[in-house]
């Protein structure tokens, strides 16, 4: 049986009647420290005290159980944008907030975010393709906020996908690195980054 304090502490967690959410959240930890492919389901089993057959009565298959994390991840993304993007907001603003919340998830949820961008690829048809278009729909809609700050002289920089994807990828970053232990709270990170954003589009 494992002893690597990470699969001891979800074994002492999940010590409670296992239901399919400890399920998932096991999955979730081992794969983002292990990856999909480097994760099998014996060993989500193992740290959660069961034998492997037990674990069907609460799944259906470790490709269900990624599914399920991507499909929630990317619609609490689009929820989180949706939610801070006033309509009647400057261009300036609503980039501010669309950046400060993206930034702030992947601090917060740094596991989700580590599963999404790194094995989404591993999703099966028609489910890659559902999950591809949500992000799609993401990218575009920030996309579109730099572009109307363009239009409106607030922004100055040729290329608005350019910028989306420049501020995106920065964003992402922050799940590999941040650490709430750290010199820096998620709120000031997601402040911080939310200013570089405004100066990559040159506000």
């Amino acid at each position: 049986m494992s002893t690597d304090p990470a699969d001891l502490a979800v074994r002492r967690a999940t010590r409670t009647a296992l239901t399919p959410d400890v399920v998932l959240d096991a999955a979730l930890t081992l794969f983002a420290r292990r990856g999909y492919h480097g994760t099998a389901l014996s060993e989500i089993a193992e740290v959660l005290g069961v034998r492997t057959p037990s674990l069907y009565n609460h799944m259906g298959s470790k490709h269900d159980l990624l599914r399920t994390i991507v499909d929630r991840t990317t619609a609490d993304v689009l929820a989180d944008f949706h939610r801070v993007l006033d309509p009647d907001a400057p261009p300036t603003e609503q980039l501010r907030e669309a950046t400060r919340v993206y930034v702030r998830r992947h601090a917060t949820h740094r596991r989700e975010a580590l599963v999404v961008n790194r094995d989404t690829g591993s999703l099966a048809e028609p489910a890659f393709g559902e999950m591809q278009a949500r992000r799609r729909e993401h990218e575009h809609a920030l996309r579109a906020v730099i572009a109307r700050g363009v239009a409106a002289g607030d922004f100055r920089v040729e290329s608005a996908a350019l910028a989306s994807f420049a501020i995106r990828e920065m964003s992402v970053s922050v799940a590999r690195w941040f650490s709430p232990e750290g010199a820096l709270s998620a709120e000031a990170v997601a402040e911080q980054y939310s200013a570089f954003a405004l100066r990559i589009v040159g506000a």
